[in-house]
């Protein structure tokens, strides 16, 4: 068989990789399988270099389709234009798609109107919150899938209920946890921990990138005064440059908080794993966090990984600045809640999906 892995942004990548590893390893014991890896260009990243893939352990896609840039409509209309061309050139007998960024979408349609079966990895994961834009990506997604790949029974009970056939869906765990645990050895610390004099367990990392909060100066300056004000420790803030350009917009700076380039992979996580706590409003890294044993704090009133929090370290505060302060006084405390780790998220899920799809096309 042959498959077409899509990504595109650096978080698809890193979901991808442990499936090639584990694409390469069947392969090694004579399985029929081979693959073409796709980078959509949905996401451009300065950061993303030859770099990059060394440090995850794959090769370069083969062809990035350059569809970056423009509105939602526009880019997915570029995304699809360019899968297009590419797939009638090289036809396959599976698309694989991870996550629920604007590639995973587009290019499931595309597949699937050239008559070619799809696969979702991460399949049934829900907000219920159709402000964002994933959200939309991932019950469509999830509408024209053949096959789902799932990280929890929550999302098992989610597909169920939409009326998905039990026998098209797989849970395998979280693939995202399979290259955490690879790497985890070779995290290493980045040029700044000896710049800022950082200590291990001795400061926060916070992340924001989502429209609800840095898009609206009022929001971003309250959640920024409010994280500054109530920790006794550094608060590294990896920032995006268009985040970056909000909070240069303030009229005040912070004390605590230090603003620092977008890190690399294995420099990113050694922050996170060497943390007091992290605070932020993505979904992946509170997986990251529940399995790394780092409490976590969510600046949202919902999350499509609601096992983090159930079983995991994560507690979400939505825009509760007082909730906020306390979770933030609680970690610095030593008394967060107890947690453990999710079922499967073992460092093997990739490995299970691939199994599972040479018995599907075998």
């Amino acid at each position: 068989m042959k498959l077409t892995l899509i990504a595109g942004a650096r978080p698809n990548f890193v979901k991808i990789a442990p499936i090639i590893h584990s694409i390469e390893e069947a392969k090694s014991e004579n399985k029929t399988i081979e693959y073409s890896l796709v980078h959509t260009g949905q996401h451009f990243d300065a950061n993303m270099s030859s770099d990059f893939f060394d440090q995850l352990g794959i090769p370069e896609p083969q062809v990035n389709l350059g569809a970056g840039g423009g509105t939602q409509a526009e880019q997915t209309a570029s995304i699809m234009i360019g899968f297009e061309k590419y797939l009638t050139k090289n036809p396959c007998d599976l698309v694989l798609v991870v996550g629920d960024v604007t590639s995973t979408l587009a290019c499931s349609i595309v597949a699937k109107k050239a008559g070619i079966r799809v696969a979702h990895v991460e399949g049934g994961i829900r907000s219920n919150d159709w402000t964002m834009p994933e959200e939309i990506n991932r019950k469509v997604t999830d509408s024209i899938t053949d096959y789902f790949f799932t990280t929890s029974h929550f999302a098992n009970k989610n597909l169920e209920k939409e009326g998905i056939p039990t026998d098209r869906i797989f849970f395998v765990g979280n693939v995202m946890i399979d290259s955490l645990l690879k790497n985890q050895a070779k995290f290493r610390a980045p040029s700044l921990w000896s710049t800022l004099e950082l200590e291990k367990i001795k400061y926060f990392v916070l992340t924001l990138h989502r429209p609800s909060n840095v898009d609206d100066l009022s929001t971003l300056n309250q959640i920024l005064t409010a994280i500054d004000s109530s920790v006794q420790s550094p608060v590294i803030f990896p920032v995006h440059p268009r985040t970056r350009n909000q909070v240069e917009k303030l009229v005040h700076s912070f004390k605590n908080i230090k603003l620092v380039d977008p890190q690399p992979y294995l420099e990113f996580n050694y922050l996170v794993s060497n943390a007091k706590g992290v605070l932020t409003d993505s979904g992946g890294i509170t997986e990251e966090t529940t399995v790394l044993g780092i409490p976590c704090v969510t600046l949202r009133s919902n999350t499509e990984r609601p096992e983090t929090v159930v079983y995991g370290s994560n507690e979400l505060v939505g825009n509760e600045v007082e909730k906020l302060k306390s979770c933030i006084h609680e970690i610095e405390q030593n008394n967060w809640k107890s947690y453990t780790i999710p079922e499967l998220w073992d460092g093997h899920t990739a490995k299970r999906i691939v199994n599972k799809l040479i018995e599907l096309f075998n």
